[in-house]
């Protein structure tokens, strides 16, 4: 287990684009050990969604949902496929529309009956019935339910040739058709890259974007254009592979425009799209960068909906795991000051991925970590190592260590000034390897300014006065060897005996602005 976590940390550790590491490993893309900071469930995009309306809504539907109609919903699948194998087109319409009802019940829809009866090729070919646009509806609609399953049942709408014939419908002069078409080449696209790259070579983007293609979009019905703008944000979702480098530059002016619209639901599709988009090498994060929408990425960022802040701090956290170049756009769009509420804000998630966002800004330049300094986001990442949840406090972990392993030594001392000494040597206690080296690694990097300075001493003595030579002794024993290294190695440099007696070490500067003096009631003996 040890090994494994060990391999983990060294990992992380080379993907941060630290001063003073590895050079070669210049990249700080957080890796798989971590993916569950990409998978926020509960405020996830949905992948495929259902239509389970009771009836088409009448300002959109030309279909008269009457009395004699109502027996549909009771159909059983024999009488519907009876009925669709019949030659009388009204027979067929009634027998769709009955599948399509049974499609759309909340509970346990009969997808797999319905699949093994073989219809999907019967409905997608009544897709091309222009001549009976309400029979075109309700098999476009059927089949978007059925795209909605498993994986296994998407394939079998796919396998029955319905990407194509979708994608023509996206022309229908009927609105209600064209967006059944959308919504269902969302959900087939949702399902994963390969489906997605399928939709995309079969040419929807095109026919998509030209939905859009209109002066103001507020005079698209809301529903309509939130439903285009959530099939194009399936567009840009999943990897291995990423979409097609194309395809995105041919999406993003829409992105771009959808990203000023004032519908919620619009803006937060619009951002898990970026957020999709981001996640990638530096190359693709610049394909989103050049088109200038990071400053509006920030607007949104700061606003109080929690479905809309989510996502766009999550593309702001992938721009930053890129380039400094890239880094230094998302701090002059002015991220920096709204991170003071996104660090302590009640949701614990949106803490974590403000401290992961940080915790690749403080990887950066001197500069940025200066920028960080001045925004007053130190205190906030001390905050969260004292009193966050252990998923936040690991990312402040990880954000005060790239800040000592790049920082000046007076960023370092106003770090300790600011408290940080004792809520990170608190979190040795944790259960986890990685996080523990991690903290040893900061512990040393202060130490090694404190040694610059001449400090060395007083260091000792704080971390002594708050319990925390207890705790690195205690590592001596962890079962994680590179743990037990890590400590002793601190402990025979800055806490045994001899080290009393060996005071070779030649100050760089005794200059009064880099001591180490610690607010509040903590004796004068104990400036740093």
């Amino acid at each position: 287990m040890s090994t494994n976590e060990n391999a983990n940390a060294a990992a992380r550790l080379n993907r941060f684009k630290n001063k003073g590491k590895d050079t070669t490993e210049m990249r700080r893309r957080r890796i798989e050990v971590n993916v569950e900071l990409r998978k926020a469930k509960k405020d996830e995009q949905m992948l495929k969604r259902r239509n389970v309306s009771t009836l088409p809504d009448d300002a959109t539907s030309p279909l008269q949902e009457n009395r004699s109609n109502q027996a549909l919903a009771h159909w059983s699948v024999e009488e519907i496929v009876k009925g669709i194998n019949s030659n009388n087109m009204e027979l067929q319409l009634q027998a769709t529309q009955a599948a399509r009802k049974l499609l759309s019940r909340e509970k346990q829809p009969p997808i797999d009956s319905i699949i093994r009866a073989g219809l999907i090729p019967k409905f997608v070919s009544f897709l091309a019935r222009a001549d009976c646009s309400p029979i075109q509806f309700e098999s476009a609609w059927a089949l978007t339910n059925i795209a909605s399953g498993t994986s296994e049942q998407t394939k079998a709408v796919v396998d029955g040739g319905a990407i194509p014939a979708f994608i023509s419908l996206l022309a229908s002069p009927h609105t209600h058709i064209s967006e059944q078409a959308v919504w269902a080449l969302g959900n087939i696209a949702g399902d994963g890259s390969t489906y997605r790259d399928l939709v995309i070579k079969f040419g929807a983007i095109e026919p998509l974007l030209s939905l859009l293609a209109v002066p103001d979009l507020s005079s698209l019905a809301s529903g309509y254009l939130r439903n285009v703008t959530w099939t194009l944000s399936n567009l840009c979702r999943n990897k291995n592979p990423a979409p097609p480098i194309e395809a995105i530059e041919q999406i993003l002016p829409t992105l771009v425009r959808l990203l000023h619209h004032d519908d919620h639901e619009v803006l937060a599709d619009t951002c898990w799209a970026l957020s999709y988009l981001t996640d990638g090498s530096n190359d693709r994060i610049e394909v989103v960068v050049k088109t200038g929408l990071v400053p509006q990425l920030v607007k949104l960022l700061g606003c109080s909906e929690l479905p809309i802040m989510t996502p766009s701090l999550r593309a702001i956290g992938n721009i930053v795991t890129g380039t400094d170049e890239q880094t230094q756009i998302v701090i002059d769009s002015g991220a920096l000051s709204v991170f003071p509420s996104l660090l302590s804000h009640h949701k614990s998630n949106i803490q974590k991925e403000a401290a992961w966002t940080m915790s690749n800004i403080t990887a950066g330049r001197q500069d940025q970590i200066q920028r960080v300094v001045d925004h007053g986001l130190v205190p906030y990442l001390i905050g969260i190592l004292r009193k966050g949840d252990f998923k936040s406090q690991k990312e402040a972990v990880w954000a005060v260590t790239n800040y000592t392993s790049g920082g000046t030594i007076d960023q370092i001392v106003y770090l300790v000034q600011t408290g940080v000494v004792e809520p990170l040597l608190n979190l040795l206690s944790a259960k986890d390897s990685k996080t523990v080296l991690v903290i040893l690694d900061a512990i040393s990097n202060i130490f090694l300014a404190a040694e610059k300075i001449n400090e060395t001493e007083k260091l000792c003595l704080m971390i002594e006065e708050c319990g925390g030579l207890d705790k690195i002794e205690a590592l001596q024993s962890h079962e994680n060897e590179q743990v037990y290294k890590a400590s002793s190695t601190l402990i025979e440099k800055y806490f045994s005996a001899e080290e009393e007696e060996d005071q070779n070490v030649v100050p760089e500067s005794t200059d009064a602005s880099y001591t180490f003096q610690i607010q509040g009631n903590t004796p004068d003996t104990f400036n740093f």
